[in-house]
């Protein structure tokens, strides 16, 4: 899995600027320190306008099965995807490093238990799925129907951009001790990347 960071447009003096302007001021004409306190207040209060004027775009790599996890966040962000409507090429399957037993106290989620993969089982698995695929591919079956045999833990790419503000809350969820292991671990890459960009405004949303 990987996130990996494409660009961004503003600062943590954009969010200043953003809410400095009803006073005609800008982030120029204040000390530094004015101006973290004014962001930390902003986050404080719920004043979230100013730091949705701050955009940035990711690519990420995950199986589908986080991917659709993600893209439940909708507001503020916009999602494109690889289609495999369109493309044939051979999928990347992930796997985990250990099965994670079922908690017994909560309705989802895992315990700290494991036990380990069974490697002939899961190459076994991979292969089948592959074979399925290809062997619709190859008597002539579109893409987008071949497609439906590949299991859920086969890797999508997607483009993500969104506000400083949306990023900030998807990673508030999904940072949770409760959420999913691997979503957790898509959730540390966007975090790593918008607190290097905007590393005053991040420390405050978090």
């Amino acid at each position: 899995m990987k996130v990996t960071y494409i660009d961004h447009m503003g600062s943590d003096d954009r969010v200043v600027d953003a809410a400095r302007v009803s006073m005609d001021k800008e982030a120029s004409q204040f000390s530094d320190e004015k101006n973290h306190k004014l962001i930390a207040y902003l986050a404080k209060h719920g004043h979230w306008t100013p730091f949705a004027h701050c955009q940035i775009t990711m690519r990420i790599k995950a199986p589908i099965f986080v991917a659709r996890q993600l893209v439940k966040h909708q507001i503020g962000l916009t999602w494109n995807e690889v289609s495999r409507r369109y493309v044939d090429d051979q999928p990347e399957f992930w796997w985990p490093d250990e099965w994670r037993l079922r908690a017994e106290n909560v309705k989802q989620g895992s315990s700290e238990e494991t036990i380990p993969i069974d490697l002939f089982w899961q190459n076994a698995q991979q292969h089948n799925a592959l074979s399925h695929y290809n062997m619709l591919l190859d008597s002539g079956v579109a893409p987008e129907l071949a497609r439906i045999v590949l299991p859920l833990n086969v890797y999508t790419e997607w483009y993500w951009t969104g506000s400083l503000m949306a990023f900030a809350r998807v990673c508030k969820q999904r940072l949770d001790p409760h959420a999913q292991k691997e979503t957790q671990e898509i959730a540390k890459g966007i975090a790593d990347i918008c607190a290097e960009k905007f590393p005053v405004s991040w420390t405050v949303l978090l």
